[in-house]
């Protein structure tokens, strides 16, 4: 069409934000409002003036006392000549506002926590849905019914063109109701469904965490998947031509045709809602408190200064996240540094100064540091040697694993083993075994020739098994010293070091404004210097290259476990998750023990409240994490042992839970228990855990390949039962429970490392 671009471009900027944009609507034919964490609502209408220009209309304050984040548009009638705006966030109100005054008309009181979504029914209802996981119907100011929708938060609620409405929850489910029943429910995402939109004549849109958007029918029929943003996706939006648009964590705005990525578009920060504009223009809500439009109409184009201005803008952003050897030049510190002493003659410091990162060299005789140089990193040519977080190595690859995944870095030294650094590494970055082959055909490609055989006797870090290895010795002789099992037994702890820091004090500080915005639970709520204390803990805990010389202070852990102890139940995930990365930390472990003994066990009674049922899923998944972790400190091998029981009694409903990373993690507790309880030669422990293990595997499914459980929650649970059964007596009591069944479903696998560990267990079951 003339006149039309190929892509999307900027048209304009709507700046008056003091914070985060984090809502959308699209106010019919007359104007856009927008929703933030400056607890206001903003109304712009379009500029006579100006054709692609918007102007501030009107601003909404006073309604609100914590960040306003979902909106609603009813069109105007003969009382309200300009309409209706509908807004919530996270103080649990719904208010309504008169656009021609910006005055609130109704302030609805009825949800007990953060409001997350709203619609306008075909009555003129409006229907609203909340973390506390229902949706509430209101009519002229008053709360008319409610239902609970979802047992875990609804996050998001839209109204079908047929009248129904459709739910989105942190259960990964969606479901479509008419009234307040619930006709079908949509399973397939792998996280919490975020947002939701009508796809015209299709079907629905959904946003998920898992980094997907994914579109249904509506009889519930998945029709496709699109797979490209690298983090969360907040929200998705449709428009009649057939283009989707979605916004993530990522910073990216992604345009969708039938299935296909087709433009992404970076913005300086993260993007919380999209929405597109009945023209096929789109606006993006960011979290620099900016509301963008973009075009494919060149006569509606910004200005070349303005796009300029964002280029730089996006510019500095990518400067800011520069590396120099391995390191954000951001994280460098500033030439201040250089006032200080060295500790030893020839020690390295690399400072920031200006865009550049500059190495100096402190001189012992003289007392100064000697400037060597500008650090600059090479082309991403994966040629050595190169460094990651502060260490050389020989290589630092870029893995593209594909699925969606982030690239990933793969450091590597030409004399190591590369079976040993893929199965590491793997086990680090929470990969599936899977991928163990090609991460070391990908290695054995890149690294060059090497001037060794590869030694086949090393020790798999995963399961203490010797693994084959091309071109290795033989060791034939070993086969007749004793049985050579590939899988078992399993040596050493896995665990779950990764966490999203900044992601967790976000969200502390969304509920920390929840609790001061209530005047009931006010007195929970968090100073500004308790606030700066839990910053402190993230910064040592984000530098793990230091963890032998940082320490916690006891105040700062004293906050914690105030928290745990005081937080509402439905608050505490965050939380937990800041504890389930300080039991990593030897010192944080050692001052969190302190606070297990005089009868006085933290842990234990916040693992107790965070499984009440109906626990939610945030709760679960931190915690059980946490408990996996707590296996790295040898001083709470005995706390572990001493409250086996009822660990295990609390997390035993994620083993047939449908959320994978559940599964997932209650496995990693088992093979856990197994390590410690083998090495402590406990029966009854052992016993204990082969048969919560064997209940894992439900009977009817073991002659069959079980897709109920996860691939690699499958074999870590195998693993178990094979390390317990070299035990002798529990090779008895796994004989008694069937296991040769068990072994037997195992071998018929289609995944090469079950069908491994089902032959392990089956020859171990056939050894008089």
């Amino acid at each position: 069409m003339e006149g039309q671009l190929p892509i999307y471009q900027l048209s304009c900027q709507l700046r008056g934000h003091d914070d985060d944009v984090r809502g959308l609507c699209i106010c019919g034919d007359t104007g856009i409002a927008s929703s933030s964490r400056d607890k206001t609502v903003r109304f712009w209408s379009l500029d006579d003036a100006h054709k692609n220009k918007y102007v501030i209309e009107k601003v909404m304050a006073g309604g609100h006392t914590s960040f306003v984040g979902p909106l609603a548009w009813l069109p105007p009638n003969e009382d309200f000549p300009r309409g209706r705006i509908v807004s919530a966030g996270m103080d649990t109100l719904v208010v309504s506002w008169d656009v021609k005054t910006a005055q609130v008309l109704h302030k609805m009181k009825g949800h007990q926590l953060q409001v997350t979504g709203l619609t306008i029914d075909d009555n003129g209802d409006i229907l609203s849905s909340s973390i506390d996981c229902s949706i509430i119907r209101w009519r002229n100011g008053q709360l008319l019914e409610s239902w609970e929708a979802h047992k875990e938060p609804v996050q998001t609620v839209i109204k079908l063109p047929t009248g129904e409405l459709v739910t989105g929850s942190t259960d990964m489910a969606m479901k479509l109701w008419k009234g307040r029943t619930c006709l079908y429910t949509f399973v397939g995402h792998t996280d919490t469904v975020r947002s939701l939109a009508v796809m015209p004549d299709l079907g629905i849109l959904s946003a998920s965490h898992d980094g997907s958007v994914r579109l249904w029918s509506f009889s519930g029929d998945l029709l496709l998947e699109m797979v490209g943003h690298t983090s969360i996706v907040y929200s998705v939006a449709a428009h009649s031509s057939g283009l989707i648009a979605s916004g993530s964590e990522d910073c990216f705005a992604k345009i969708w045709k039938d299935g296909v990525c087709i433009q992404s578009i970076e913005h300086p920060g993260c993007l919380w809602d999209v929405k597109f504009l009945e023209n096929g223009d789109f606006v993006t809500a960011c979290s620099d408190g900016v509301v963008r439009i973009w075009t494919k109409d060149k006569d509606k184009l910004c200005s070349p200064e303005d796009s300029n201005t964002y280029a730089a803008q996006l510019s500095l952003r990518r400067n800011q996240m520069k590396k120099v050897g391995g390191v954000k030049l951001a994280d460098l510190p500033g030439v201040e540094a250089l006032k200080n002493q060295g500790t030893r003659d020839g020690q390295t410091l690399i400072v920031r100064e200006g865009d550049n990162g500059v190495a100096y060299s402190w001189n012992s005789r003289e007392t100064k540091w000697d400037k060597i140089g500008e650090v600059v990193d090479g082309p991403e040519d994966n040629m050595g040697p190169k460094s990651l977080d502060g260490v050389q190595y020989d290589y630092v690859f870029d893995v593209d694993i594909g699925d969606g995944e982030p690239t990933r870095k793969l450091p590597y030294n030409q004399a190591d083993n590369p079976y040993d650094v893929a199965d590491k590494w793997l086990l680090k970055e929470n990969l599936p075994l899977a991928y163990r082959q090609q991460i070391v055909d990908f290695i054995l490609q890149n690294s060059g020739p090497r001037n060794t055989s590869l030694n086949g006797s090393f020790v798999d870090p995963y399961t203490g098994a010797n693994a084959y290895v091309p071109g290795g010795p033989s060791n034939l002789s070993d086969i007749h010293k004793k049985p050579n099992f590939k899988h078992i037994p399993k040596r050493g702890m896995l665990l779950f070091d990764a966490a999203n820091f900044d992601g967790i004090l976000r969200k502390i500080d969304e509920f920390n404004n929840s609790l001061l915005a209530d005047s009931v639970q006010k007195h929970l709520s968090l100073t500004e210097l308790e606030l700066s204390k839990l910053t402190s803990i993230v910064a040592v805990l984000k530098d793990t290259s230091r963890y032998h010389t940082t320490t916690f202070t006891d105040a700062e852990l004293r906050l914690l476990v105030k928290l745990l102890a005081l937080w509402p139940i439905p608050m505490l995930f965050p939380v937990i998750d800041l504890v389930k990365m300080i039991v990593l930390h030897p010192q944080g472990a050692t001052l969190l023990m302190r606070y297990t003994e005089d009868g006085n066990d933290v842990l234990a009674e916040t693992f107790r409240k965070a499984t009440t049922s109906p626990a939610q899923l945030g709760n679960q998944l931190t915690s059980i994490r946490t408990v996996v972790n707590l296996f790295k400190s040898s001083g709470f091998h005995n706390w572990l042992q001493h409250h086996r029981d009822e660990i295990l009694d609390l997390f035993s409903p994620c083993c047939n839970s449908s959320n994978k990373s559940l599964q997932l993690a209650y496995s990693t507790l088992l093979l856990n228990y197994t390590v410690l309880l083998n090495e402590k030669k406990d029966v009854d422990g052992q016993a204990q855990v082969l048969s919560a293990a064997l209940e894992c595997i439900p009977r009817e499914m073991q002659m069959a390949e079980d897709e109920k459980l996860d691939p690699d929650a499958r074999f870590r649970v195998l693993v178990a039962i094979g390390s317990l059964m070299l035990e002798g007596h529990m090779k008895k009591i796994a004989l008694d429970f069937d296991v040769e069944n068990v072994a037997k479903a195992a071998k018929a696998s289609k995944m090469a490392k079950i069908a491994e560990v089902g032959a392990d267990i089956e020859f171990l079951s056939s050894i008089p």
